[in-house]
């Protein structure tokens, strides 16, 4: 199974590769050989999540059958440890946690591109975009944090589980969080692609209202089952003063909440056009920041893993970002 999640991780960045660069060419060409790369680049990313999803059900597997011959399983499960934080553990270290990252995001990729009839050339340029922030966390997965590093020898138990991540909303509120953080991808892709398009009017909003609900709605869940789980667990008194990592949950939230209520002003009267895509902008880059604070080690958290020099990655994706939004 180790073998398979690899090869899997290693095909899904292939077609995401492809579904950035044919979604491109598609863009530039207006013929009908720009429509048949634009159809092959929307296959290939559903594809892709097909992929992402046999990767991860392949590390979950190995969890359940105690694989100790993979690293992450090792440090993150044993024999004893209860089938519900078996399954957690797809997201309780480092490298799985981003292999869930990278399945989330394949699978909100998946119901865009099967959604292409909305609008067949913004949902294209979406496609791009996604495309384009799935290629970063799979490259991530398959040469920096590979959730299927095996061991030299194979030992008979793992390490287990922090037994202060064994309680059950620890089941719930990583996963809440995530689809949270995630989702924000959606609504983020499709203002970048209306102003790659120059395209006109709000229908962008339109369509992306109910993503950006729903993934207000998971983030919100997942915010207050964060701060119940410390409140009871840990036991520091309070919901916003204990910890830097729940604090930077509380802030894509904020601006979300804000595009939220400000995207009425520019249905009805058509005003703060440039303010709605910065707010949208800013919150999926504070989704990522959120995600840099808990994976870099620059914070103190029960929350965050150890120091990794996986923080300069994300710390040139998000110049990355702030690049391209500032050119569009």
């Amino acid at each position: 199974m180790p073998l398979l999640g690899d090869f899997c991780l290693l095909f899904a960045l292939a077609l995401v590769g492809y579904c950035l660069i044919a979604g491109i060419a598609a863009a530039l060409r207006k013929d009908a050989t720009g429509s048949w790369l634009a159809e092959t680049a929307r296959r290939a990313g559903m594809a892709s999540a097909v992929a992402v999803t046999a990767a991860a059900l392949a590390l979950v597997w190995a969890a359940l059958t105690n694989d100790f011959s993979v690293s992450y399983i090792l440090h993150h499960s044993n024999r004893a440890l209860p089938t519900s934080y078996k399954l957690a553990a797809l997201w309780s270290g480092q490298e799985g946690s981003l292999l869930f990252w990278s399945w989330l995001l394949a699978g909100y990729g998946f119901v865009l591109r099967l959604r292409h009839k909305v609008d067949r050339q913004l949902v294209a340029m979406t496609s791009t975009v996604l495309a384009g922030v799935q290629l970063f966390f799979l490259v991530l997965v398959n040469f920096v944090a590979n959730p299927f590093g095996m061991m030299d020898r194979v030992v008979a138990d793992g390490n287990g589980l922090n037994p202060l991540l064994q309680y059950p909303e620890m089941v719930i509120h990583p996963p809440m969080l995530y689809l949270g953080y995630v989702g924000f991808s959606v609504p983020f892709a499709f203002a970048l692609a209306a102003l790659i398009l120059r395209y006109p009017g709000e229908k962008w909003i339109h369509i992306t209202r109910r993503w950006t609900m729903v993934t207000w709605l998971f983030l919100t869940c997942g915010i207050f089952l964060g701060a119940h789980w410390a409140y009871a667990v840990l036991g520091w008194g309070g919901y916003w003063g204990w910890d830097p990592v729940e604090i930077a949950s509380l802030l894509p939230w904020l601006t979300g909440t804000a595009f939220l209520h400000s995207v009425m002003m520019q249905e009805k009267r058509g005003m703060m056009k440039i303010w709605n895509v910065w707010l949208i902008f800013i919150t999926f880059m504070l989704s990522i920041l959120g995600t840099l604070m808990t994976r870099s080690g620059i914070v103190s958290s029960v929350h965050a893993f150890a120091q990794s020099s996986i923080g300069s990655w994300f710390v040139t994706f998000l110049a990355i970002i702030f690049l391209v939004c500032l050119a569009a």
